[in-house]
């Protein structure tokens, strides 16, 4: 994927790894556009950049459907859509929150909806460009704790693996991302296991290079990945009893 001279929007850029990618997307030579719903966050990330900021609430039809026009008018077109808005909360399904729940499904799985509606007429129509979805490895197998974050980011690498065969023939190429674990002031504050984690500036890094690879999956850092494509291979059943074991002291220190 040519990233040099590339329109792309960058979709969930208000801080974290949406933030170190807009910032790594800019360094390489793209023409970005960000958005998330904090204009002052933008405005912050913007400065003293190229970047166009254009706030957009991705749980908001006509807000993704005006900030795509207003990103279209600034860019001169797209080229490439990089959805990386997200919400996440740990989950205690002992006490159920639908409202956290809905939270969820509605940012990390209906707002991709929400810009795949408004953007793929005009990669399609074009016959280039690319989709780059922000998953998670927490896509992998349901762990307790993520019982509202894992099944809609299974749900994204499901529609991206989709898209990617239902735009084959169309020239738009589809890129999914499954980061493991980010430093970040909310997950540092979890009290969970979190191996191998790494900065938001080390992902960004790795997802530019992986897009100018035109990398079709992209899973890091390759320990985790390791780690988490042995757990698809554990049996149905046996899961639900070696998940206590992701709770020990040991698998801290991984």
């Amino acid at each position: 994927m040519q990233i040099e001279g590339a329109r792309c929007w960058l979709v969930g850029a208000s801080s974290g790894l949406g933030a170190a990618l807009a910032r790594e997307l800019d360094a390489a030579g793209a023409v970005v556009a960000v958005s998330a719903r904090r204009q002052e966050r933008l405005q912050e990330l913007t400065a003293g950049t190229g970047m166009t900021p254009v706030a957009v609430d991705v749980t908001d039809a006509e807000s993704v459907r005006a900030g795509f026009e207003q990103v279209r008018s600034a860019l001169g077109g797209l080229d490439v859509l990089v959805y990386c808005a997200g919400t996440w909360q740990v989950s205690d399904v002992r006490d159920w929150d639908q409202e956290s729940f809905e939270q969820h499904v509605s940012t990390n799985l209906l707002g991709l909806g929400q810009c795949l509606d408004v953007t793929l007429p005009t990669l399609r129509e074009q016959r280039r460009g690319a989709v780059v979805g922000i998953a998670s490895v927490a896509a992998y197998r349901g762990v307790p704790g993520a019982d509202y974050y894992g099944p809609t980011k299974a749900a994204v690498v499901n529609l991206l693996e989709a898209l990617r065969a239902s735009l084959r023939t169309d020239g738009v190429r589809v890129m999914s991302v499954l980061p493991g674990f980010l430093r970040s002031e909310m997950t540092d504050a979890a009290d969970f296991p979190q191996p191998f984690k790494i900065t938001a500036e080390d992902a960004a890094a790795r997802i530019v290079r992986g897009m100018r690879q035109d990398r079709t999956v992209l899973v890091f850092p390759r320990r985790m990945r390791a780690l988490m494509t042995g757990a698809r291979m554990v049996p149905a059943a046996v899961w639900p009893r070696l998940t206590p074991v992701l709770r020990l002291p040991w698998v801290r220190r991984l």
